[in-house]
């Protein structure tokens, strides 16, 4: 009987070391698991991190240099005003004429470089009094025209897409 007890505690104590050993194994399983986890997890952190410094870094450079296409666009408007400039100083009779022509060339350059960059103007005579884009400078009383309408313009209005970046001011008819 001896024996029997002595090969069944024999046999408990293995399996116990076994269990032991499978649980000491599933621990170090476990263990590299979650080392790698956290490796993983750090190294996710890090490039998060690279790019969120880096994406900022874009972001800054490109405001930092936003408006560098509309200078490049309005560079030529200035070469032509200096020239009408050198024109006018050096003065002949047909300077006039061509001082003239030179202007209306380089508002014609102007409207298309504003137009180019989704600038539209308004504030035309005839038009209705929109206070969402007119500010009524004065009030003159013409007979012939409708309560509101403008009659003259001051300064045009410009919208931006569909933003009021200057309102026009006018001045407009009350009877």
């Amino acid at each position: 009987m001896a024996e029997k007890k002595s090969s069944k505690t024999k046999k408990q104590t293995t399996k116990k070391k076994e269990i032991k050993n499978k649980t000491k194994s599933n621990n170090n399983e476990l263990q590299n698991k979650i080392d790698q986890l956290e490796d993983k997890h750090i190294r996710l952190k890090a490039e998060f991190e690279n790019f969120r410094k880096r994406k900022n870094k874009e972001i800054s450079l490109f405001l930092q240099y936003d408006g560098e296409s509309v200078i490049k666009d309005i560079l030529p408007i200035i070469d032509d005003i200096e020239r009408m400039v050198d024109s006018a100083e050096k003065g002949n009779k047909d300077n006039e004429r061509s001082l003239i022509e030179g202007m209306n060339i380089l508002k014609t350059k102007i409207e298309k470089f504003l137009e180019s960059k989704n600038l539209e103007s308004f504030g035309e005579k005839g038009e209705i009094l929109d206070p969402e884009l007119h500010d009524a400078m004065l009030t003159q009383k013409d007979n012939k025209k409708d309560d509101n309408t403008v009659l003259d313009v001051f300064e045009k209005g410009y919208l931006y897409h569909d933003k009021v970046i200057r309102h026009a001011k006018v001045v407009i008819n009350k009877k």
